[in-house]
């Protein structure tokens, strides 16, 4: 028994490097809460993490979505503290950027009765076989709030 255990640990050692992740290419941000708040932390912490390296994906769904709109409501545009950053002005930053990709939800729109161009500028519909795609890759990691 007690070699056993004693192989186990040895086992474990020699693997622990192995387990260890290289930073992602990729974070893939999932957001769907309403709340001003939750969006800009999500935006937020997406723009921290493609300064880092990582090519911010996100996708937003339900009311999340309506940060996404042109015409969005004043919840999406109102500034929050500390900085007075909203989250659709945060949002547009990163749409701005080379590497990033902004999704709305393939059913958002047509949920709203809304057609692409309702969608602000860098903004695009999700294809859900290219968005599974991108959460399961390899070297993404996935934020959903």
């Amino acid at each position: 028994m007690k070699n056993l255990i004693l192989a186990a640990c040895a086992a474990l050692t020699l693997t622990g490097p192995a387990l260890a992740q290289e930073a992602p290419d990729t974070l893939v941000t999932i957001l769907t809460a309403p709340e001003p708040q939750t969006q800009l932390m999500a935006m937020v912490l997406a723009m921290q993490a493609a300064q880092q390296g990582a090519a911010p994906h996100i996708l937003l769904c339900g009311p999340a979505g309506d940060i996404a709109l042109k015409d969005a409501p004043a919840s999406a545009t109102a500034p929050q503290p500390p900085r007075d950053m909203s989250p659709k002005g945060l949002l547009g930053k990163i749409a701005e950027m080379p590497n990033a990709k902004v999704e709305v939800c393939a059913i958002y729109l047509p949920g709203k009765g809304l057609q692409a161009d309702a969608l602000m500028d860098g903004v695009t519909v999700a294809q859900p076989p290219a968005m599974a795609a991108a959460m399961i890759a390899p070297n993404a990691r996935i934020a959903s709030y």
